[in-house]
């Protein structure tokens, strides 16, 4: 048993429009930690730390800190370059998401594996980033047109309002393939998108290249690098949280249509839709070789 966790200066005020504080932080954490302590369970996290609110400049933080409460987990992986390795943050309890809140995390970003099979990723991401004002309409379409190409190549697909600006589209895998075969499939999936409709979408990684075109953004899958986690907030005003959403409810909710106090009247009305995301694991592998056989 843990005893919880004490939160230091708790009326820090860290989204000064709605004013939401630090003790703000921590209650919300505390109160969606049934739908979201499985979506961060045995994951390696990089945490986006804000000590003076989202007024002040944030810092994104890997490694994790010499000095941590007992009940918090940790977990050393290769790192891919010189430093050799890092040892990552996990979170498996309230307690740690309340240690988190104290520290002025804002935003759990989390890995696409989990640490007992480190190179081996459970999750596909596409990240369908638009550019400042876009048509919500133009938007809306790509993410049904990523879905339906990924369904048809035989993956199963979430989808999430990313409380930012555009929406992820996830594929839950068996863990059969690696972070390379999951990359390679995916940045597939994105050329073909693209070239269905060139002046609308676009894989340039450029900013000026890409000319008011929507990104399909697949940096997210390859080893060491993450992906926003469901229902964490985001540093944005207003404070908005990244939040799962069923595909039904695509036309109604924009990308940071739910915030710190209304996905809570929806997780205690709707659920998670992602609860059981895993029970359609599907192989990359597969969806590769239908996907070449159709070029």
């Amino acid at each position: 048993m843990t005893t919880q966790q004490e939160i230091s200066r708790p009326d820090k005020v860290f989204f000064p429009d709605p004013g939401y504080t630090k003790a703000d932080l921590a209650e919300y954490y505390e109160y969606v930690a049934e739908w979201m302590l499985p979506h961060l369970a045995g994951r390696p996290l990089v945490l986006h730390r804000f000590p003076d609110g989202i007024g002040r400049s944030g810092f994104y933080q890997k490694q994790a800190p010499d000095h941590l409460p007992d009940f918090v987990a940790t977990t050393t992986v290769a790192s891919g370059n010189e430093r050799g390795s890092v040892r990552h943050l996990m979170v498996g309890d309230v307690d740690t998401l309340r240690y988190l809140a104290d520290q002025a995390c804002l935003e759990l970003h989390r890995w696409l594996s989990r640490a007992d099979r480190i190179d081996e990723p459970d999750l596909l991401v596409m990240d369908i980033d638009p550019p400042e004002g876009v048509d919500l309409a133009v938007l809306r379409r790509t993410v049904r047109a990523t879905t339906e190409l990924l369904e048809d190549l035989g993956l199963a697909t979430y989808l999430m309002a990313t409380g930012g600006s555009g929406y992820h589209v996830v594929s839950p895998l068996d863990r059969s393939a690696s972070f390379d075969d999951v990359r390679e499939l995916v940045r597939g999936v994105a050329a073909r998108l693209a070239a269905d409709a060139p002046d609308e979408l676009t894989t340039e990684q450029r900013i000026a290249a890409r000319r008011g075109r929507i990104f399909l953004d697949t940096n997210r899958n390859a080893y060491g690098q993450t992906a926003v986690s469901p229902y964490s907030p985001r540093a944005r005003p207003g404070a908005p949280v990244a939040t799962p959403i069923e595909m039904t409810e695509l036309g109604k909710v924009a990308p940071g249509g739910y915030d710190l106090r209304s996905v809570r009247r929806r997780l205690a009305q709707k659920g998670d839709p992602w609860a059981r995301i895993h029970d359609d694991a599907r192989s990359a592998v597969d969806a590769k070789r239908r996907l070449d056989e159709r070029a």
